[in-house]
C-alpha cells in the first residue's frame, strides 16, 4: 500500500505517532501562527503593525510565536541597527510557501463559519 506521503515515503507520515512530521504541524496549525504567516504574506511588517492588525493577540504570545517561527526557518527578524530601533518581520522561503496554504484555509473559515456555528447550535439542542 502506498504512503500517502510520497515524496517522503520511509520517513513521513504525519499520522504515525513517531514521525518528525507532527512537530512541523503543531507548529503551524498553532492558532497565532495560523494568524501572524498570512499577515506577512504582504511583505515586511513591524511588531506594532502585528498588534494592530492580529486583534486579541498580547505581546509576549506574539514574541513567542514570532522566535518559534523565525527557529523554524519560516520568518526572519530583520534589525535596522538604528536609534530609535526599527525591527521587522518577514517571511522567508519557506514561509511564503507556508502561506500560500494558510490563505486557503482563512478563506475557507471565513466562507463556512456561519455553517459550523449553526452545525454547533443544533447539536447543542439535542
Amino acid at each position: 500500500m502506498a504512503n500517502r506521503h510520497s515524496r517522503n515515503s520511509s520517513e513521513s507520515n504525519v499520522l504515525s505517532a513517531s514521525c518528525p512530521s507532527r512537530a512541523a504541524l503543531e507548529l503551524v496549525s498553532s492558532k497565532w501562527s495560523l494568524m501572524i504567516v498570512p499577515v506577512l504574506a504582504s511583505g515586511p511588517v513591524r511588531n506594532n503593525e502585528l498588534l494592530r492588525r492580529i486583534e486579541g493577540i498580547s505581546q509576549k504570545m506574539l514574541t513567542q510565536t514570532l522566535r518559534e517561527l523565525e527557529r523554524n526557518g519560516l520568518v526572519e527578524r530583520i534589525d535596522y541597527q538604528t536609534v530609535p530601533p526599527h525591527v521587522e518581520y518577514r517571511l522567508t522561503t519557506l514561509g511564503s510557501s507556508l502561506s500560500k496554504v494558510l490563505s486557503a484555509v482563512d478563506r475557507w473559515a471565513e466562507e463556512y463559519h456561519p455553517k459550523l456555528s449553526e452545525a454547533r447550535q443544533k447539536f447543542d439542542k439535542a
